[in-house]
């Protein structure tokens, strides 16, 4: 509520630059392509969850069952889309991690149809920025377990991807099928691109609008 007995919606708009998300399993090069982007595009960078959310997502998965859990993430996202909204004031915004990545990781650890949790996000999508252009980053499931297992800043949910049988899997998946709803979805295979070259790629994009 922006007042007592008044709903706060907010109006979609352009802002001043563009809104790009960048998505795909955790040790895909999200966090390397959003640095190379804010320093090309002078861009404002997040991760969802943002602050102070991420602070209290280790206990949350712990403890809490899958429907506050559920709750919890929605809570960040819409955080998140406010930040992103406030940011698209001052110039383009480049996000790690967003309402694909909520969909998408939420269904892959509970088991659930990514139908069910794209039915609870429903009420909140007139509320949450739309991207101007969602990046879906791929590579091979070989080349990814090389990533992740070089990686430096594991975390619980980079171990359990490796570790609980199926997980990976389903987690790629639930991104194909989520960027196969997407109307925002360009699909990038980052297997032998270096992030400069897709970073053109990204930007090649954003200067050629669609119909």
């Amino acid at each position: 509520m922006n007042s007592i007995g008044t709903p706060y919606l907010p109006t979609q708009n352009d802002g001043n630059g563009p809104f790009i998300v960048l998505e795909g399993v955790s040790g895909i090069g999200k966090t390397t392509l959003a640095a190379v982007l804010r320093d090309r595009l002078s861009a404002t960078t997040l991760h969802t969850l943002p602050a102070p959310h991420n602070g209290w997502s280790v206990t949350v998965n712990a403890v809490l069952r899958p429907l506050p859990q559920f709750a919890f993430y929605l809570s960040g996202l819409l955080h998140a889309s406010d930040l992103i909204r406030q940011a698209r004031t001052l110039g383009p915004v480049v996000a790690d991690r967003y309402v694909s990545s909520v969909t998408a990781c939420h269904a892959a650890v509970h088991q659930v149809p990514i139908e069910a949790v794209v039915e609870r996000l429903l009420p909140f999508r007139e509320y949450l920025v739309n991207p101007t252009r969602t990046f879906y980053l791929t590579c091979t499931e070989q080349r990814l377990r090389e990533r992740l297992t070089t990686k430096q800043d594991i975390k619980a949910d980079d171990h359990e991807l490796l570790s609980v049988p199926g997980r990976l899997t389903s987690l790629l998946a639930n991104f194909e099928r989520v960027a196969a709803q997407d109307t925002s979805a360009v699909c990038l295979d980052t297997s032998e691109a270096t992030p400069e070259d897709l970073v053109d790629i990204i930007l090649s994009h954003l200067e050629h609008p669609r119909a």
